[in-house]
């Protein structure tokens, strides 16, 4: 996707229908309000002022109908309207999630996480709502504007001539104001991203902070991003009515002397009393499409600020390639890597000219001091990344040639930070595998050594574990990650540094179930400790970018 999926005419295009005819009910809907002054010019001089009550009656009549029909259409306007716009706004953040979904590790490692979710949420809307409340605001204003003038032209030449004086001083203070509700709305998106992103870091480790007595201090950092946001918020309220306001003083001025040179035409007998009520109410009118107007104008400098928010996610590259079609072998087969090396933008090699044979089935072993590179082995095993240099194989295929998500299915990761979402046991079981029986999950549960642990809950399989898993101990948590790798049927089992939070015995039997369970399948044992490799075939040694092989 390019930055040009997030232009407002980009998101508007692929709903062309629905928004003529919801254009169409809007402009129906201004209509009748132009109709109503009209019907008031008409009640008061051929009703009231001629002395016939059928006609007050009659213009009374239409008045109502034309109130009752403007109602119901308006209604239903607002109907399609929100569910127009709720299309556009969650399609849009969900092509932008989809583009993320594609981005590496690396790119996540530099970003705030609170930063990132006010981007998706704040900036997306206001996109969203500046492409659909623009178009309507600007046309509808347009319209409604253009109707009003054409009205108080025929009512009174003269008076519209003074009503439309202001509109050169109007435009020049616009123009003036521009840039400085630019720079106010950037800070307060800047702002509102402090403190997503203090919550979304803070929040999750409400546990530890509590357990350093760091609650006062933490609550005196959200009082100040607060205070800052505050303040951020005030001064662009303030630049917002500064550019507001002068337009409206300068309406009422308008205002005002319309009532005088229009009270001194009916004092004289030139302009009569119904046209110069009707003709003041079109100038309030007019107020409504001028501050619409007005409004598409901030919302234009304030979208700029989040077009240049969320651009930025959208022109990041995707990690690795996603042209490879081919589905991965169903049965075992071995890895090679040939000459593989790697190393982070801006850092020094990880992985310096790797070249390895692994047999299916093969059990290899991974260790090396931390920063090692032993995680980014991973990494190029599920295609985080892409090698600099050389090429892995699986069937003598490079890796980059099979379907990434096909080729992911069939890799079972278990890590030493456990990945479990809101839901049941078996939600999670399943998570990677949701065609999954709930028998072979218990299958998977019993391999774990989790059978009795689920048969102690309230609801057995189905109990609730809380968000990331927060009512499980951290062996529980690893045990049940361990039994969703097992549910996937994997070619390739990476275990890294899972096995860390069990005690010795349920470690050595779980890892001679899976080797029970597994025997054709090849897995890769990250761990820096010797009990977890004590039985692999092949030991990997990592030091300083380079990798040493050795038996086992």
């Amino acid at each position: 996707m390019t930055q040009r999926g997030v232009e407002p005419a980009a998101l508007l295009r692929p709903h062309a229908a629905r928004i003529t005819a919801l254009l169409a009910l809007s402009l129906a809907v201004s209509s009748l309000a132009l109709l109503q002054p009209w019907l008031t010019k008409g009640l008061i001089d051929d009703g009231l002022l001629a002395g016939d009550f059928s006609r007050v009656l009659r213009y009374a009549l239409l008045m109502l109908a034309a109130a009752l029909a403007a109602t119901l259409l308006g209604g239903l306007n607002r109907w399609w309207y929100t569910g127009l716009s709720g299309r556009i706004l969650f399609g849009l953040r969900e092509r932008i999630y989809a583009h993320l979904q594609r981005l590496s590790p690396a790119y996540y490692a530099r970003q705030r996480g609170g930063d990132l979710l006010a981007r998706l949420d704040g900036d997306v809307a206001e996109i969203q709502r500046f492409a659909l409340d623009s178009l309507f605001a600007g046309i509808s204003g347009l319209f409604g504007l253009a109707g009003t003038l054409w009205l108080m032209f025929v009512l009174s030449p003269r008076l519209t001539l003074i009503a439309l004086a202001i509109v050169p001083v109007e435009w020049l203070w616009l123009r003036g104001m521009r840039a400085r509700v630019r720079e106010r709305a950037a800070e307060n998106r800047g702002h509102a991203s402090d403190i997503s992103s203090f919550l979304v870091e803070t929040l999750p480790a409400m546990k530890y902070i509590q357990a350093v007595a760091a609650t006062a201090r933490e609550h005196a950092r959200l009082r100040r991003l607060n205070a800052a946001y505050l303040d951020g918020l005030l001064r662009l309220q303030l630049v917002e009515f500064a550019t507001a306001a002068v337009p409206a003083g300068l309406g009422a001025a308008a205002r005002a002397a319309v009532f005088i040179a229009g009270g001194w035409q009916v004092v004289n007998g030139q302009l009569e009393l119904g046209a110069l009520v009707a003709f003041v109410s079109y100038v309030a009118m007019a107020m409504g499409p001028v501050q619409s107007l007005l409004g598409v104008y901030m919302g234009f400098n304030r979208v700029r600020v989040s077009l240049g928010r969320v651009r930025p996610l959208l022109d990041t590259p995707p990690g690795v390639r996603t042209d490879g079609t081919i589905e991965p072998p169903r049965a075992a087969a071995g890895l090679r890597f040939e000459g593989v090396s790697f190393r982070h933008p801006g850092g020094d090699a990880v992985i310096e000219d790797l070249t390895l044979d692994v047999p299916a089935g093969c059990r290899v072993g991974l260790r090396g001091p931390s920063g090692s590179g032993k995680t980014t082995v991973v990494d190029l095993l599920l295609r985080h990344y892409d090698p600099d240099q050389g090429r892995i194989l699986l069937a003598d295929r490079d890796l980059r040639e099979y379907g990434l998500e096909a080729w992911r299915r069939r890799v079972a990761l278990v890590g030493q930070d456990i990945v479990l979402f809101r839901g049941s046991i078996l939600d999670n079981l399943r998570y990677a595998c949701p065609e999954a029986s709930e028998a072979a999950a218990q299958s998977a549960l019993e391999a774990a050594s989790l059978t009795a642990f689920v048969a102690q809950q309230p609801d057995g399989i189905a109990t609730e574990i809380g968000e990331r898993g927060i009512r499980l101990s951290g062996g529980e948590r690893q045990r049940i990650a361990i039994a969703r790798a097992l549910l996937q049927d994997p070619l390739l089992l990476v275990f890294d540094e899972a096995t860390s939070a069990l005690d010795a015995d349920t470690e050595r039997e779980l890892l001679g179930a899976v080797d029970r369970l597994f025997p054709g399948v090849t897995r890769l044992i990250v761990s820096h400790r010797e009990a977890p490799l004590a039985n692999v075939d092949v030991l990997l040694e990592l030091r300083e970018g380079r990798v040493r092989a050795t038996s086992a």
